[in-house]
């Protein structure tokens, strides 16, 4: 495919930095909990039994988990300009099922004045309330701005492919002293082609005849630099999705220290963004008029640090320590019930508990009085 030309969705999708930013996009915002919150007061408090809830982190219909509604609506986002595209069934205004139709079943168009999107299902109007919609910024996805980029990097890979497949050498030039003739040229280079040709007969012998010679075709400099040009399209596609290059296993200029910041960046500008984009989705659809406002869909990225213990358990121990949680709330953060006495802010550094009585210590004898 030369470079610069048309490329589909399917043909992205096989350049691997593609599907790999693409998957590791999605799979994060699909693996992560996501609760129902209800403001009391100044708090917020799980509400658990929530019907949206439900669907979210169970089955959102028949034949699709919540897992994968999220993880499909994500790449779809990613990768079509339309956007990931679910419609929500509600009896009574209780949502009972997502369900994600094939392409061009669920079809919008924006107003012309406004942008508000009206929403068909088939030939039917649908209301905006019922259709979850996760669309990208700019009204295109990563894949689309990032077409032309990923368009030169398949071009690069059929390159290289053919490269292989044809003996794994630059062109070369067969020269001899005696004309051939046209019909002679070409039974040349298919005797040529047919004995030397291809990975299977890599390393071969040739025998040339009549005085022939073979002379092979100097690279050029492009070619010199044909796999720093590849690893520049991988940074390419990197960006466009936000994803750091490490991620998508191009680890030229990985360290142990800039890997673990590759990975919070990751949370902040590629995978965040997204989520909050979800929740709101989430907020529009599956929440009635009288509880949005009250209730809130929220992901919970604190479990994407979990893997940094020592970092976690000195975040919790200074946070108890400086009286801005309390035991239990630390407790909760770990996903661990509370105890007894751990509602109580204090420093447990030099807020000790009084001593417990001895009760190995013998009671004091009473005085006998001898009569004389």
């Amino acid at each position: 495919m030369p470079a610069g030309t048309s490329i589909s969705n399917a043909e992205a999708l096989s350049v691997p930095a593609v599907s790999a930013a693409v998957r590791i996009i999605s799979e994060a915002a699909a693996s992560l909990d996501i609760s129902v919150k209800r403001r009391v007061g100044d708090a917020e408090e799980n509400v658990v039994d929530h019907p949206g809830l439900k669907l979210l982190t169970g089955q959102a219909n028949g034949w699709t988990s919540g897992y994968e509604l999220i993880r499909d609506l994500v790449a779809a986002a990613l990768t079509k300009d339309v956007g990931g595209l679910a419609y929500v069934t509600s009896v009574g205004g209780e949502p009972r099922e997502i369900i994600i139709y094939r392409d061009s079943i669920i079809t919008y168009d924006l107003d012309d004045k406004t942008n508000e999107p009206r929403y068909r299902l088939g030939n039917q109007t649908v209301s905006a309330s019922n259709v979850l919609h996760l669309r990208g910024p700019f009204s295109k996805s990563p894949m689309s701005l990032a077409r032309g980029a990923v368009s030169m990097a398949k071009a690069m890979e059929d390159y290289a492919n053919g490269l292989w497949s044809n003996g794994a050498r630059p062109g070369g030039v067969i020269e001899t002293p005696n004309k051939l003739g046209n019909e002679g040229v070409k039974a040349m280079l298919a005797g040529w082609k047919a004995a030397f040709s291809g990975k299977a007969n890599a390393g071969k012998t040739a025998i040339l005849y009549e005085g022939a010679s073979y002379r092979q075709m100097a690279l050029t400099s492009v070619d010199g630099q044909f796999n720093e040009s590849r690893t520049f399209q991988i940074l390419e596609i990197a960006r466009a999705f936000r994803v750091p290059p490490g991620m998508l296993f191009e680890l030229s200029r990985n360290t142990w220290s800039n890997s673990e910041q590759q990975a919070k960046e990751f949370i902040s500008y590629a995978l965040v963004p997204w989520l909050r984009a979800l929740e709101s989705a989430f907020n529009r659809t599956l929440l009635s008029d009288e509880e949005r406002g009250e209730f809130r869909f929220a992901f919970d990225i604190d479990d994407t640090s979990q893997a940094d213990l020592t970092a976690r358990a000195t975040a919790i121990s200074t946070l108890i320590t400086a009286r801005v949680l309390n035991p239990n709330e630390a407790r909760d953060w770990l996903g661990m019930p509370p105890r007894d006495g751990g509602n109580e802010f204090a420093n447990p550094a030099i807020d000790t508990a009084k001593p417990a009585a001895n009760d190995n210590t013998p009671a004091p004898k009473e005085a006998t009085i001898v009569a004389a």
